[in-house]
This record gives structure tokens, sequence and C-alpha cells, in this order.
């Protein structure tokens, strides 16, 4: 199981615009082979600051997210809202309680 995570921080004015293509796209990355889950987040007082979280099954599956239509067209359109570079995370889980 991999678990990425990707931190977003977008330009005040652009937030309503990533989360209404967000909302246009979810069921489609949630549907994506391998995809287990997909959450998407808010910092805590930053009406800004976004995460989405996504498990995937193996890790060729999400590399295979990523080479999609469907990444390349969520993230063409997304990165122009940016107000600072996204930080990205893959991470396996060692231990749930």
């Amino acid at each position: 199981m991999i678990i990425r995570i990707v931190k977003m921080t977008f330009q005040p004015e652009s937030v309503e615009a990533f989360l209404a293509n967000f909302e246009k796209n979810k069921a489609a990355i949630r549907s994506f082979p391998g995809c287990n889950r997909l959450e998407l987040l808010q910092e805590k007082g930053k009406g800004n600051v976004y995460f989405t979280y996504s498990w995937w099954e193996q890790e060729t599956d999400l590399e295979n997210y990523r080479q999609s239509e469907l990444f390349r067209g969520v993230w063409q359109l997304t990165k122009t809202f940016f107000a600072a570079k996204p930080e990205a995370w893959s991470l396996e889980n060692r231990v749930t309680l």
C-alpha cells in the first residue's frame, strides 16, 4: 500500500476554482484502478492550503495514474492556481493501531 500526500498552497482568489475542479474529477480519481481511498483536507486556519491523501494498492497503480490523461488534465489546471510550489510524499504504512 502506498499513501500519497500532496500539499498545495493556492492563490486565495483561486481556491473556489480549485475546489470546483476537484469536485468535478474526484469520482474519476477515486475509481482509477488501484486507488482505494481519496481525501481532500484543508489546513486548519489557512483557507488556501489543501492536502490530498490517496491510498494506492501498489506503486505501479500510482504511477499509472500519474501518467494518465486524467491526471494530466486535472494537474494542468490545478497548477495554474498555485501560490507556492506543491510538495508531495509517497509513504508506506508501517503500523496501524
